[in-house]
């Protein structure tokens, strides 16, 4: 993956050295695997992730096993007391939290869709900071196409509630994310790598 594509990452440095919550936009299958190569293997990545659709995708899943963790919820039901329990493990072992607010893939790039509220009650409960990353360029994938991580400043508990949290993280999110325009020229393999996992 570090050869398929043109990666760019911006603001690296300002990812906390321990616990955190990350927030990111989503509009494709490698968005995860994008925050997995480009940010530190540790402290170590956990995702919110669906045990359904992980086991429909035997090699996502092993895959994720290999160089992450997975924290499951399932998206028919409310966040109960038991996805916080692993939450809460997770941070209070050291680990992050990398969650898709939006929930589903997004429509275009550059367009952040309404965002759940679960990652400000994560963050605030565990008073771990929320560290917004816009991701560019993974709508549509092609050899050698460009795709940009862009590391907003972490967001401090600070005395904030969970809305508060909510609606400042999102802000931060929504400003990181950039206009895009597509890039000229060929695109080799555009429908396989696009759809390549789902």
């Amino acid at each position: 993956m570090r050869l398929a594509f043109d990666w760019k990452v911006a603001g690296r440095e300002r990812l906390p050295k321990g616990p955190c919550v990350i927030i990111a936009n989503h509009l494709n299958w490698i968005d995860a695997w994008a925050l997995l190569l480009q940010l530190p293997i540790e402290p170590r990545i956990h995702f919110l992730a669906n045990p359904a659709n992980l086991v429909r995708h035997r090699f996502d899943w092993w895959l994720v096993r290999q160089v992450g963790g997975y924290i499951p919820v399932d998206l028919t039901q409310k966040a109960g007391a038991e996805l916080f329990q692993h939450v809460n493990e997770c941070l209070r072992r050291g680990g992050v939290v990398a969650i898709f607010p939006e929930a589903a893939y997004g429509p275009a790039e550059g367009v952040v869709q309404p965002m759940k509220r679960g990652f400000a009650h994560f963050a605030v409960d565990n008073q771990v900071p929320v560290v917004p990353i816009a991701l560019s360029g993974t709508k549509e994938l092609w050899l050698r196409k460009p795709i940009r991580l862009q590391v907003g400043e972490p967001i401090q508990p600070d005395g904030r509630d969970a809305d508060a949290m909510f609606e400042l993280a999102s802000a931060r999110l929504r400003e990181l994310v950039p206009a895009y325009s597509e890039p000229g020229g060929r695109k080799p393999l555009r429908g396989f790598l696009t759809h390549l996992l789902y």
